[in-house]
């Protein structure tokens, strides 16, 4: 049904006049009739369609958003509880966890209300016009471009400690930038889903490795800290931490728009809270429990010996592929919105695969830039976290329900019980931003008189 036969007063209705199931759970105000982009779907009717997208099932879907997700954030918790003591820190992450869970549903909710939206900036277009659409498109390029940027680091910093710094930190850079552009050039995320299985077996023996060996290493030699006195700037830095972790909400309507069944998506956000928000606790605690207060981030560091370069060496496909997903649904905002509504979104022909190249490529470059510009690995988390994060995880949802329900606030308690939750949640993301980026700017300031600098060739392996 199109966006503009639907009927005043509800989302959807069948031929006698009923609602279905599925329009019941949405709880959405009526549609605003809007002629724009964002009502359209981008990839239209693809039945003779030679590049076909939608085509994921959930469990497809899920494993990209946990490839997505689990990967450099995961990497940083054992040092955000060394940070701020075990039982913030526990408390943080399922806190954060189960409002992410929530997050992620009003963002289903909003693409069931306006099946055309495929990025952050149709969902800006829909509440703000031409305005919305450039400010948020604007803040998801950057955000997913100092993501990649996050993932080339990490790929420089893997290479430093498995070669023993075997060359210059810029090579690595490149190399790793190159990996990652050839990856890419997969047009539809169907390819890449199989990538992220690997993603996520890597990452799981990654940790089980690190945990295991910081185990043995310093079994009963190490004291927890159940809280800890840190600095304000420190500690909230380390909170910016768990909000990466559970960052991968930026990407959420473009994988919608990939699905066969777009009304199974809340099967693959479930496989995706329940798998990250279980990680992250083990991981953190036991990680913390034996390394102790001088954990490093990434945690893969924490070992000595050999195995650094073992639990490195295996988190290879998720250092890169998670990188991956982030660059594609980039590049494919990108080629939307340049394209959308021609030929080339579904034609196989050297003049559209070359434009998708040419994307690709100054996407990456980019985010190579950054990641040269900012080499300490817990500061660059902190100011993506506190920029963007704090919005397309948790401040905008809030935005998106409070849009939907507009009139409707005070129509019963359980509707102003959400609605006061759902400004929480804005004021939520509005607090991460602000605080984050005063606490992220306050260590990258400190951190830039001790580290070895940007641009620079030095070991990057050792910085927090």
């Amino acid at each position: 049904m199109a966006l503009d036969e639907k009927r005043e007063g509800v989302a959807g209705t069948d031929s006698n006049g009923r609602m279905s199931d599925e329009e019941k759970n949405l709880e959405a105000k009526p549609i605003r009739s809007k002629q724009s982009k964002a009502s359209d779907d981008p990839f239209g009717d693809e039945q003779h369609s030679e590049v076909k997208y939608k085509t994921m099932a959930w469990w497809q879907v899920g494993m990209i958003m946990i490839a997505e997700t689990i990967s450099l954030g995961i990497l940083s918790l054992p040092s955000v509880l060394a940070e701020i003591g075990i039982v913030g820190g526990i408390i943080l992450i399922l806190g954060l966890g189960v409002i992410a869970t929530y997050t992620g549903y009003v963002i289903g909710q909003f693409k069931l209300a306006y099946p055309g939206v495929h990025n952050m900036a149709d969902a800006g277009e829909v509440m703000l016009g031409p305005i919305g659409r450039e400010i948020f498109g604007i803040g998801q390029m950057l955000f997913l471009v100092f993501i990649m940027g996050s993932h080339i680091l990490t790929f420089s910093i893997m290479m430093n400690t498995v070669t023993e710094h075997g060359t210059c930190s810029i090579v690595f850079g490149i190399v790793g930038l190159a990996i990652s552009l050839i990856c890419t050039l997969p047009r539809t995320l169907h390819n890449v889903s199989y990538m992220a299985i690997a993603s996520f077996i890597s990452i799981i023996a990654a940790v089980l490795i690190t945990m295991i060996g910081v185990g043995v290493e310093n079994a009963g030699h190490n004291t927890v800290q159940v809280n800890v006195h840190a600095p304000f700037a420190g500690a909230f830095l380390a909170t910016t931490n768990i909000v990466f972790a559970y960052a991968g909400h930026v990407a959420f309507f473009s994988f919608i728009s990939e699905m066969k069944e777009p009304g199974t998506y809340m099967k693959a956000l479930y496989l995706l809270q329940g798998s990250d928000v279980s990680m992250y606790l083990i991981v953190a605690v036991v990680t913390y429990r034996y390394a102790g207060p001088d954990v490093a981030s990434p945690a893969l560091g924490s070992t000595s010996g050999i195995l650094p370069k073992v639990a490195y060496g295996i988190a290879i496909p998720t250092i890169i592929i998670a990188g991956v997903i982030n660059g594609h649904v980039a590049a494919k905002y990108c080629y939307v919105r340049l394209f959308r509504g021609t030929d080339r979104m579904s034609k196989k022909t050297w003049g559209s695969y070359g434009r998708w190249a040419i994307i690709v490529l100054i996407l990456w470059t980019i985010a190579w830039i950054i990641a040269e510009a900012i080499p300490v690995f817990n500061d660059l988390l902190g100011l993506i976290s506190a920029l963007f994060a704090s919005w397309f995880t948790y401040g905008l949802s809030g935005i998106f329900w409070l849009y939907l329900n507009y009139g409707r606030y005070r129509e019963s308690r359980q509707k102003m019980a959400l609605t006061v939750l759902n400004f929480l949640i804005f004021l939520l993301g509005l607090t991460i931003c602000g605080v984050g980026l005063y606490a992220s700017g306050t260590s990258i300031a400190e951190n830039a008189k001790s580290s070895n600098g940007s641009f620079t060739c030095a070991d990057n392996s050792e910085s927090e």
